[in-house]
C-alpha cells in the first residue's frame, strides 16, 4: 500500500492543495497517515479537515487541534499562537469539532506507531534532538514510529553495530530522497509540515510511503504563499505568523 505521510496542515489550504496534487504527480497514494495539527495557525481550518475527510485516512491528535478544543491551557501557547488559538476556536463547524474530539492520540498499524509529538507523550513532546530521540525508543514496540510537531522533517536510524551495541544516526532529509526503513533497525521519521515547515524552506513538506517495502520517499513543492497570507491578514491573524511563511521559519 502507498500512503502519503503528511502532519502539521494548521489550516493552511493551500498547502495541502498543492501537496496533494503533487503527490498524485508523484504516482499517487490509496490512503493518507496524518500526524496531527490540522488546524491552527492558518486560515482555513473547517476547510483542511473537511478536505481530509474526502480521503481514506487516520489522523491523530495533534496539540493545536487540543487546544482548539479547549483540552489544553492556553498559557502553554506563546502569544502569537495564543491568539491564532482563539481565533480557531470560533470557527470551528459542529462537523469539525466531532471530528477533531474523535481524533485518538496513537495509532498503531502492522510495523507502525502514528503519533503526533512522540511515543513518550504523543500530544506535547517534541522530538528535537538525537539525544531526545534516543529516549523514545523504550515507548513503542513496532519497528518504526511516525511523529510530527517539530515542524522539521528528521530521521532517526536506530541501528545495532558490528559489536552488538546499538547507536543512533540522525539525517535531515533532502527533498527527493529516499529510505529504507529496513529491519532489524528501528525508526522515528518526521515528514515535516506542509503549512507553516520550519526548516527555513517555505515549500510545503511531506513524504510517501511504501508501507510493505517499508520505502519512505520526501518531498517538498511550492504553494500560493501569498494567498494563504492574504486570507490570515483578512482574518486578523498575528503579523508574525503570516510573514514567517515566507521563510519557512
Amino acid at each position: 500500500m502507498r500512503v502519503l505521510v503528511i502532519s502539521d496542515i494548521h489550516g493552511n489550504l493551500e498547502a495541502l492543495e498543492a501537496v496533494l496534487q503533487a503527490a498524485e504527480a508523484e504516482g499517487g497514494f490509496e490512503r493518507i497517515w496524518c500526524l496531527g495539527d490540522v488546524v491552527g495557525y492558518g486560515p482555513n481550518p473547517n476547510e483542511c479537515v473537511a478536505r481530509l475527510r474526502e480521503f481514506d485516512h487516520i489522523c491523530v491528535l495533534g496539540n493545536h487541534d487540543a487546544a482548539a478544543l479547549g483540552r489544553v491551557n492556553l498559557e502553554d501557547f506563546n502569544p502569537d499562537a495564543r491568539q491564532a488559538v482563539l481565533w480557531t476556536q470560533k470557527q470551528l463547524t459542529p462537523v469539525t469539532r466531532s471530528y477533531l474530539e474523535s481524533r485518538p492520540e496513537r495509532v498503531v498499524i502492522g510495523d507502525y506507531t502514528i503519533v503526533h509529538g512522540s511515543p513518550r507523550d504523543p500530544v506535547w513532546e517534541y522530538i528535537i534532538s538525537p539525544s531526545i530521540a534516543q529516549e523514545q525508543f523504550h515507548y513503542f514496540d513496532t519497528d518504526i514510529c511516525l511523529v510530527g510537531h517539530t515542524h522539521v522533517p528528521a530521521v532517526y536510524h536506530h541501528f545495532s553495530d558490528d559489536r552488538g551495541r546499538w547507536q543512533l544516526a540522525w539525517h535531515l532529509p533532502e527533498p527527493g530522497e529516499t529510505y529504507e526503513l529496513r529491519s532489524p533497525d528501528r525508526w522515528i521519521v518526521n515528514p515535516g509540515s506542509v503549512g507553516q515547515p520550519r526548516d527555513q524552506d517555505p515549500r510545503a513538506a511531506y513524504a510517501l510511503l511504501d508501507v510493505e517495502e517499508r520505502r519512505w520517499h520526501y518531498y517538498r513543492v511550492p504553494y500560493n504563499i501569498e494567498r494563504t497570507q492574504y486570507l490570515m491578514r483578512k482574518a486578523g491573524l498575528p503579523p508574525r505568523l503570516i510573514a514567517r511563511l515566507s521563510y519557512g521559519w
